[in-house]
């Protein structure tokens, strides 16, 4: 059986090439993921299913949520588990994701949410986090991490010459 950590699940497939960032560093890290796609308003009953199953996974950490407008694909899957999720609101052709924004954010009490940036930079910025949280209890993580911030930062210092 592979070893599954985190879990991304997108509430449209529109969603796939904004959240580019995220699998990238999933796969440069070399974390075990999926990627699927449910509607928590087109395919409510589905979703849920498929959070039961994934809070069950005795190997599943972490459950990356992407959804635009209302986004309230991150709020439902947080009611249904207790494993962490982050959410990365989508841009949005009526307020530029704002609204994505705010529905993420604005979770009641009980219901918590870890919510990143609106867009590309949110996506990534989850994955790492999501590598942050295996470092925890995964110790090759941290190193990696290390190694990538060194190599970030060493790419930058190029640029003086």
């Amino acid at each position: 059986m592979e070893c599954l950590y985190v879990s991304v699940i997108i509430g449209s497939a529109s969603d796939l090439s904004a959240m580019g960032p995220c699998t990238k560093i999933l796969q440069d890290f070399d974390v075990p993921h999926t990627v699927e796609v449910y509607s928590a308003h087109r395919t409510p009953e589905a979703l849920v299913a498929r959070v039961k199953e994934l809070e069950q996974s005795s190997s599943t950490r972490i459950i990356i949520c992407a959804a635009g407008k209302a986004a309230a694909l991150a709020g439902v899957v947080s009611a249904h588990t207790h494993k962490p999720v982050f959410a990365v609101p989508m841009k949005t052709s009526m307020m530029g994701g704002l609204d994505s924004l705010l529905s993420t954010v604005q979770m009641p009490s009980g219901v918590p949410v870890a919510s990143f940036g609106v867009g590309e930079s949110g996506a990534a910025n989850a994955a790492l986090m999501a590598v942050r949280t295996l470092a925890l209890i995964y110790p090759e993580y941290r190193e990696m991490l290390e190694q990538a911030r060194k190599e970030r930062a060493a790419r930058i210092l190029q640029q003086n010459g």
